[in-house]
Protein backbone atom coordinates (compact mmCIF):
# COMPACT_ATOMS: atom_id res chain seq x y z
CA UNK A 1 0.00 0.00 0.00
CA UNK A 2 2.84 2.42 0.84
CA UNK A 3 4.53 1.74 -2.49
CA UNK A 4 1.24 2.25 -4.32
CA UNK A 5 0.57 5.59 -2.62
CA UNK A 6 4.11 6.79 -3.32
CA UNK A 7 3.73 5.85 -6.96
CA UNK A 8 0.43 7.68 -7.30
CA UNK A 9 1.77 10.75 -5.51
CA UNK A 10 4.88 10.93 -7.66
CA UNK A 11 2.83 10.91 -10.87
CA UNK A 12 1.28 14.27 -9.93
CA UNK A 13 -1.69 13.74 -12.25
CA UNK A 14 -4.98 15.20 -11.04
CA UNK A 15 -7.17 12.36 -12.27
CA UNK A 16 -5.17 9.44 -10.90
CA UNK A 17 -6.53 9.34 -7.40
CA UNK A 18 -9.12 11.06 -5.30
CA UNK A 19 -10.30 10.60 -1.72
CA UNK A 20 -13.51 11.84 -0.06
CA UNK A 21 -13.19 15.47 0.96
CA UNK A 22 -13.15 16.75 4.52
CA UNK A 23 -16.24 18.89 4.22
CA UNK A 24 -15.96 19.97 7.84
CA UNK A 25 -13.15 22.25 6.68
CA UNK A 26 -15.30 24.22 4.22
CA UNK A 27 -15.06 27.99 4.28
CA UNK A 28 -17.54 29.98 6.32
CA UNK A 29 -17.80 32.89 3.90
CA UNK A 30 -15.55 35.91 4.23
CA UNK A 31 -12.03 34.56 4.43
CA UNK A 32 -8.51 34.79 3.11
CA UNK A 33 -6.73 32.25 0.94
CA UNK A 34 -2.96 32.02 1.29
CA UNK A 35 -1.06 30.63 -1.68
CA UNK A 36 1.97 28.67 -0.48
CA UNK A 37 4.49 28.32 -3.28
CA UNK A 38 6.33 25.29 -1.94
CA UNK A 39 9.78 24.34 -3.28
CA UNK A 40 10.68 24.27 -6.97
CA UNK A 41 10.36 20.72 -8.44
CA UNK A 42 9.19 19.26 -5.10
CA UNK A 43 5.48 19.43 -5.92
CA UNK A 44 4.66 20.60 -2.38
CA UNK A 45 2.69 23.75 -3.12
CA UNK A 46 -0.40 24.12 -0.95
CA UNK A 47 -3.37 26.34 -0.18
CA UNK A 48 -4.31 27.65 3.26
CA UNK A 49 -7.60 29.25 4.32
CA UNK A 50 -7.93 31.73 7.18
CA UNK A 51 -11.19 32.79 8.84
CA UNK A 52 -10.51 36.28 10.27
CA UNK A 53 -13.71 36.31 12.35
CA UNK A 54 -12.79 33.10 14.18
CA UNK A 55 -9.04 33.56 13.94
CA UNK A 56 -8.73 30.00 12.61
CA UNK A 57 -6.52 28.69 9.81
CA UNK A 58 -6.94 25.46 7.82
CA UNK A 59 -3.81 24.37 6.00
CA UNK A 60 -3.59 22.22 2.87
CA UNK A 61 -7.29 22.68 2.11
CA UNK A 62 -6.92 21.67 -1.54
CA UNK A 63 -5.50 18.24 -0.78
CA UNK A 64 -7.67 17.64 2.28
CA UNK A 65 -10.87 18.19 0.32
CA UNK A 66 -9.94 16.62 -2.99
CA UNK A 67 -7.18 14.09 -2.40
CA UNK A 68 -5.18 15.80 -5.15
CA UNK A 69 -1.79 17.51 -5.01
CA UNK A 70 -2.02 21.18 -5.85
CA UNK A 71 1.13 20.97 -7.97
CA UNK A 72 4.61 22.44 -8.29
CA UNK A 73 5.07 26.12 -7.32
CA UNK A 74 1.73 27.86 -6.76
CA UNK A 75 2.16 31.41 -8.05
CA UNK A 76 -1.14 33.24 -7.54
CA UNK A 77 -4.88 32.93 -6.99
CA UNK A 78 -7.71 35.00 -8.43
CA UNK A 79 -11.34 34.73 -7.33
CA UNK A 80 -14.26 35.28 -9.68
CA UNK A 81 -17.78 34.73 -8.36
CA UNK A 82 -17.76 31.39 -6.49
CA UNK A 83 -14.60 29.99 -8.08
CA UNK A 84 -10.95 30.40 -7.22
CA UNK A 85 -8.34 30.02 -9.95
CA UNK A 86 -4.96 28.91 -8.57
CA UNK A 87 -2.12 29.35 -11.04
CA UNK A 88 0.46 26.58 -10.55
CA UNK A 89 3.53 27.81 -12.38
CA UNK A 90 5.88 24.86 -12.80
CA UNK A 91 3.00 22.43 -13.36
CA UNK A 92 1.78 24.49 -16.31
CA UNK A 93 -1.84 24.55 -15.18
CA UNK A 94 -4.53 26.38 -13.25
CA UNK A 95 -6.49 24.51 -10.59
CA UNK A 96 -10.07 25.70 -10.07
CA UNK A 97 -11.94 25.30 -6.78
CA UNK A 98 -15.26 26.26 -5.24
CA UNK A 99 -14.24 28.89 -2.69
CA UNK A 100 -16.95 27.83 -0.18
CA UNK A 101 -16.51 24.04 -0.22
CA UNK A 102 -12.88 23.92 -1.47
CA UNK A 103 -14.06 21.24 -3.90
CA UNK A 104 -12.21 20.80 -7.19
CA UNK A 105 -14.19 22.41 -10.01
CA UNK A 106 -11.84 21.86 -12.93
CA UNK A 107 -8.46 22.80 -14.36
CA UNK A 108 -6.91 24.68 -17.23
CA UNK A 109 -3.99 22.86 -18.85
CA UNK A 110 -1.73 23.25 -21.87
CA UNK A 111 0.10 26.26 -20.42
CA UNK A 112 3.89 26.66 -20.43
CA UNK A 113 4.80 28.57 -17.28
CA UNK A 114 1.67 30.49 -16.18
CA UNK A 115 1.89 33.35 -13.68
CA UNK A 116 -1.42 35.25 -13.31
CA UNK A 117 -4.97 35.15 -14.65
CA UNK A 118 -7.13 38.20 -15.37
CA UNK A 119 -10.81 38.05 -16.33
CA UNK A 120 -12.08 40.18 -19.20
CA UNK A 121 -15.65 38.87 -18.98
CA UNK A 122 -17.48 35.61 -18.27
CA UNK A 123 -16.18 34.02 -21.50
CA UNK A 124 -12.64 35.37 -21.74
CA UNK A 125 -9.60 35.59 -19.50
CA UNK A 126 -5.88 36.22 -20.05
CA UNK A 127 -3.07 34.15 -18.53
CA UNK A 128 0.45 35.60 -18.48
CA UNK A 129 3.49 33.38 -18.88
CA UNK A 130 7.18 33.41 -17.97
CA UNK A 131 8.52 31.46 -20.94
CA UNK A 132 5.84 31.17 -23.63
CA UNK A 133 6.35 34.72 -24.99
CA UNK A 134 2.62 34.85 -25.42
CA UNK A 135 -0.44 35.46 -23.26
CA UNK A 136 -2.95 32.63 -23.31
CA UNK A 137 -6.61 33.41 -23.95
CA UNK A 138 -8.92 31.03 -22.10
CA UNK A 139 -12.63 30.47 -21.67
CA UNK A 140 -13.22 30.37 -17.89
CA UNK A 141 -16.55 28.67 -18.45
CA UNK A 142 -15.15 25.65 -20.27
CA UNK A 143 -11.54 25.83 -18.96
CA UNK A 144 -10.33 25.61 -22.56
CA UNK A 145 -7.59 27.56 -24.35
CA UNK A 146 -9.13 29.64 -27.14
CA UNK A 147 -6.20 31.67 -28.44
CA UNK A 148 -2.91 33.42 -27.73
CA UNK A 149 -1.55 36.97 -27.86
CA UNK A 150 1.97 37.13 -29.27
CA UNK A 151 4.25 39.33 -27.12
CA UNK A 152 7.66 38.14 -28.37
CA UNK A 153 10.49 40.59 -29.02
CA UNK A 154 14.12 39.61 -29.59
CA UNK A 155 15.42 42.97 -30.77
CA UNK A 156 17.64 43.60 -27.75
CA UNK A 157 19.32 40.20 -27.71
CA UNK A 158 17.12 38.90 -24.90
CA UNK A 159 14.10 36.59 -25.25
CA UNK A 160 11.42 39.16 -24.39
CA UNK A 161 8.71 39.60 -23.20
CA UNK A 162 7.94 37.50 -20.13
CA UNK A 163 4.60 38.75 -18.79
CA UNK A 164 3.55 38.98 -15.15
CA UNK A 165 0.73 40.83 -13.41
CA UNK A 166 -2.22 42.48 -15.13
CA UNK A 167 -4.45 45.47 -14.37
CA UNK A 168 -7.24 46.97 -16.44
CA UNK A 169 -8.31 50.53 -17.27
CA UNK A 170 -11.35 50.67 -19.55
CA UNK A 171 -10.74 48.09 -22.28
CA UNK A 172 -6.95 48.17 -22.00
CA UNK A 173 -4.92 45.60 -20.09
CA UNK A 174 -1.50 46.58 -18.75
CA UNK A 175 1.05 43.85 -17.99
CA UNK A 176 4.57 44.23 -16.65
CA UNK A 177 7.49 42.42 -18.29
CA UNK A 178 9.79 41.59 -15.40
CA UNK A 179 12.49 39.14 -16.50
CA UNK A 180 15.41 40.99 -18.20
CA UNK A 181 13.03 43.68 -19.42
CA UNK A 182 11.89 47.26 -18.92
CA UNK A 183 8.45 47.40 -20.51
CA UNK A 184 4.78 47.49 -19.59
CA UNK A 185 2.70 46.20 -22.49
CA UNK A 186 -0.69 47.66 -23.40
CA UNK A 187 -3.24 45.17 -24.77
CA UNK A 188 -6.59 45.95 -26.34
CA UNK A 189 -8.98 43.41 -24.82
CA UNK A 190 -11.44 43.83 -27.71
CA UNK A 191 -8.91 42.77 -30.37
CA UNK A 192 -6.58 40.65 -28.19
CA UNK A 193 -3.52 42.47 -29.53
CA UNK A 194 -0.59 44.42 -28.09
CA UNK A 195 -1.21 48.02 -29.17
CA UNK A 196 1.56 49.88 -27.31
CA UNK A 197 4.20 49.68 -24.59
CA UNK A 198 5.53 51.92 -21.84
CA UNK A 199 9.25 52.12 -21.05
CA UNK A 200 10.04 51.92 -17.33
CA UNK A 201 13.06 51.15 -15.16
CA UNK A 202 14.65 47.70 -15.28
CA UNK A 203 12.63 44.70 -14.18
CA UNK A 204 9.15 45.96 -13.27
CA UNK A 205 7.92 43.26 -10.88
CA UNK A 206 4.45 44.47 -9.89
CA UNK A 207 1.84 47.07 -10.75
CA UNK A 208 -1.50 48.45 -9.53
CA UNK A 209 -4.08 51.08 -10.51
CA UNK A 210 -5.23 53.65 -7.95
CA UNK A 211 -8.57 55.41 -7.56
CA UNK A 212 -7.57 58.09 -10.09
CA UNK A 213 -6.74 55.49 -12.78
CA UNK A 214 -3.05 56.24 -12.30
CA UNK A 215 -0.85 53.23 -13.03
CA UNK A 216 1.89 52.55 -10.45
CA UNK A 217 4.83 50.29 -11.31
CA UNK A 218 7.47 48.95 -8.92
CA UNK A 219 10.81 48.14 -10.56
CA UNK A 220 13.56 46.22 -8.73
CA UNK A 221 16.35 47.45 -11.03
CA UNK A 222 17.83 44.06 -11.90
CA UNK A 223 20.74 42.42 -10.11
CA UNK A 224 24.51 42.49 -9.96
CA UNK A 225 25.98 40.60 -12.91
CA UNK A 226 22.74 40.60 -14.89
CA UNK A 227 23.36 40.62 -18.67
CA UNK A 228 20.49 43.11 -18.88
CA UNK A 229 22.28 45.45 -16.48
CA UNK A 230 21.48 46.84 -13.05
CA UNK A 231 20.26 50.21 -11.79
CA UNK A 232 18.68 51.63 -8.68
CA UNK A 233 15.14 50.38 -8.07
CA UNK A 234 12.27 52.81 -8.45
CA UNK A 235 8.57 53.42 -7.98
CA UNK A 236 7.06 54.84 -11.18
CA UNK A 237 3.66 56.13 -12.19
CA UNK A 238 1.77 56.70 -15.43
CA UNK A 239 -1.04 59.23 -15.25
CA UNK A 240 -4.43 58.33 -16.68
CA UNK A 241 -4.46 58.70 -20.46
CA UNK A 242 -0.66 58.86 -20.74
CA UNK A 243 1.93 56.39 -22.05
CA UNK A 244 4.88 58.12 -20.37
CA UNK A 245 6.20 56.86 -17.03
CA UNK A 246 7.64 59.24 -14.47
CA UNK A 247 9.73 58.30 -11.45
CA UNK A 248 7.94 58.95 -8.17
CA UNK A 249 10.71 57.61 -5.93
CA UNK A 250 14.20 56.12 -6.39
CA UNK A 251 15.50 53.58 -3.87
CA UNK A 252 18.91 53.25 -2.28
CA UNK A 253 21.56 50.98 -3.72
CA UNK A 254 20.91 47.35 -2.75
CA UNK A 255 17.17 47.82 -2.20
CA UNK A 256 15.00 45.25 -3.99
CA UNK A 257 11.36 46.31 -3.50
CA UNK A 258 8.55 44.00 -4.62
CA UNK A 259 4.89 43.06 -4.12
CA UNK A 260 3.26 46.42 -4.81
CA UNK A 261 -0.34 46.48 -3.56
CA UNK A 262 -3.11 49.08 -3.22
CA UNK A 263 -5.88 49.20 -0.62
CA UNK A 264 -9.58 48.85 -1.41
CA UNK A 265 -10.21 52.60 -1.60
CA UNK A 266 -7.30 52.98 -4.01
CA UNK A 267 -5.58 55.77 -2.08
CA UNK A 268 -2.64 54.01 -0.41
CA UNK A 269 0.16 51.82 -1.75
CA UNK A 270 1.99 49.08 0.17
CA UNK A 271 5.07 47.10 -0.80
CA UNK A 272 7.84 44.91 0.57
CA UNK A 273 11.41 46.15 0.83
CA UNK A 274 12.62 43.87 3.61
CA UNK A 275 10.06 45.68 5.78
CA UNK A 276 6.54 46.78 4.80
CA UNK A 277 6.34 50.32 3.46
CA UNK A 278 3.32 52.57 2.88
CA UNK A 279 2.82 55.41 0.41
CA UNK A 280 -0.36 57.51 -0.03
CA UNK A 281 -0.92 58.04 -3.76
CA UNK A 282 -1.40 61.79 -3.23
CA UNK A 283 1.88 62.14 -1.32
CA UNK A 284 4.82 63.98 -2.86
CA UNK A 285 7.20 62.62 -0.23
CA UNK A 286 9.01 59.34 0.23
CA UNK A 287 7.34 56.06 1.24
CA UNK A 288 7.16 55.56 5.00
CA UNK A 289 8.26 52.54 7.03
CA UNK A 290 5.01 50.94 8.17
CA UNK A 291 5.73 47.48 9.63
CA UNK A 292 9.26 46.55 10.60
CA UNK A 293 10.61 43.09 9.86
CA UNK A 294 11.78 41.01 12.85
CA UNK A 295 14.99 40.17 11.00
CA UNK A 296 18.13 42.18 11.64
CA UNK A 297 19.73 44.08 8.80
CA UNK A 298 22.69 41.72 8.71
CA UNK A 299 20.65 38.51 8.56
CA UNK A 300 19.06 36.68 5.69
CA UNK A 301 15.32 36.82 5.33
CA UNK A 302 12.71 39.51 5.51
CA UNK A 303 9.06 39.69 4.62
CA UNK A 304 8.14 37.84 1.43
CA UNK A 305 4.63 39.00 0.51
CA UNK A 306 1.88 41.41 1.49
CA UNK A 307 -1.87 41.59 0.93
CA UNK A 308 -4.46 44.23 1.83
CA UNK A 309 -8.04 43.27 2.62
CA UNK A 310 -10.10 45.41 0.19
CA UNK A 311 -12.95 45.79 2.70
CA UNK A 312 -11.32 46.09 6.14
CA UNK A 313 -7.91 47.48 4.98
CA UNK A 314 -6.21 45.01 7.31
CA UNK A 315 -2.68 44.07 6.25
CA UNK A 316 -1.53 40.46 5.84
CA UNK A 317 2.22 39.87 5.69
CA UNK A 318 3.82 36.62 4.54
CA UNK A 319 7.10 35.42 6.06
CA UNK A 320 8.70 32.50 4.22
CA UNK A 321 11.42 32.24 6.93
CA UNK A 322 13.96 29.87 5.33
CA UNK A 323 11.76 28.45 2.51
CA UNK A 324 12.13 24.99 4.08
CA UNK A 325 9.94 25.01 7.16
CA UNK A 326 6.32 26.12 7.26
CA UNK A 327 5.90 29.85 6.81
CA UNK A 328 4.13 32.41 8.98
CA UNK A 329 1.49 35.05 8.23
CA UNK A 330 1.09 38.17 10.36
CA UNK A 331 -2.20 40.02 10.42
CA UNK A 332 -2.21 43.74 11.22
CA UNK A 333 -4.91 46.35 11.76
CA UNK A 334 -5.03 49.29 9.31
CA UNK A 335 -2.93 51.35 11.75
CA UNK A 336 -0.21 48.68 11.81
CA UNK A 337 -0.99 47.21 15.22
CA UNK A 338 -0.70 43.38 15.40
CA UNK A 339 -3.90 41.32 15.40
CA UNK A 340 -2.93 37.68 14.82
CA UNK A 341 -0.15 35.31 13.74
CA UNK A 342 -0.53 31.84 12.24
CA UNK A 343 1.43 29.10 10.48
CA UNK A 344 0.86 28.20 6.83
CA UNK A 345 2.48 25.92 4.27
CA UNK A 346 5.97 26.28 2.81
CA UNK A 347 6.78 29.70 1.32
CA UNK A 348 3.53 31.68 1.63
CA UNK A 349 3.69 34.23 -1.16
CA UNK A 350 0.32 35.78 -1.98
CA UNK A 351 -3.21 36.34 -0.70
CA UNK A 352 -6.67 36.18 -2.21
CA UNK A 353 -9.66 37.66 -0.39
CA UNK A 354 -13.16 36.22 -0.82
CA UNK A 355 -15.67 38.77 -2.18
Amino acid sequence: MILLLLTLSSCMEDDLYRIPGDRDSAGSGDGVFIVNEGNFTYGNASLSYYDPEKGEVINDVFFLNNGLPLGDVAQSMTIRDSLGYIVVNNSGKIQVINIRTFGHAGKITGLTSPRYIHFIDERKAYVTDLYARSIAVVDPGTFELTGAIDVSNDQDGFPQHATEQMVQVDRFIYTNCWSFDNRVLVIDSETDRVVDSIEVLKQPNSLVVDRYHTLWILCDGGFDGSPFGEEAAGLMKVESGSLEAETAFRFAEGDKPSELKVNGSGDTLYFVNRHIWRHPVASLGSPELFIESPYGEGSAGGFYGVGVDPVTSEIYVADAIDFVQRGVVYRFAPDGSPVDTFKTGIAPGSFSFTP
